[in-house]
C-alpha cells in the first residue's frame, strides 16, 4: 500500500492451523502471505500452514511498525485472540486499553 510515494507499512496477524496467533509487519501484505503460505517467508511459520489472516492495520511509517509489533507481541495468547475478535479500527488506542 502507497501514499503518494510514501510506503505505508502494516501490522498483520496470522493464525496457523493449531491456533498459534504470529504477528508481523510489512508494506505488502498478500505478497508477505504468499511467502509465508510458500515457505520462505518467517522460519516460525514454515510446516504451520494452513495460514489465515486474522486482522491486519496500517501501521504508518518503518519505525511506527515496527514500534507497533514489539507491543503486540509483548501481548499474551489470550490478549492477541481478544485483538483479533474486536478487529479494533484504531490499535493503539485498543492497546492503550488493553495491553
Amino acid at each position: 500500500m502507497r501514499h503518494s510515494d510514501t510506503v505505508v507499512w502494516q501490522l498483520y496477524i496470522l493464525q496457523t492451523a493449531r491456533g498459534m496467533l504470529y504477528t508481523g509487519i510489512t508494506h505488502d501484505v498478500t505478497r508477505r502471505i504468499q511467502q509465508h503460505q510458500g515457505g520462505t517467508g518467517a522460519k516460525a511459520l514454515r510446516g504451520k500452514g494452513p495460514l489465515l489472516l486474522r486482522f491486519s492495520c496500517v501501521a504508518g511509517d518503518r519505525a511506527s511498525a515496527s514500534r507497533l509489533e514489539y507491543q503486540v507481541k509483548q501481548l499474551t495468547h489470550q490478549q492477541k485472540v481478544q485483538l483479533v475478535e474486536s478487529q479494533p479500527t484504531s490499535i493503539e488506542n485498543w492497546l492503550k486499553q488493553n495491553g
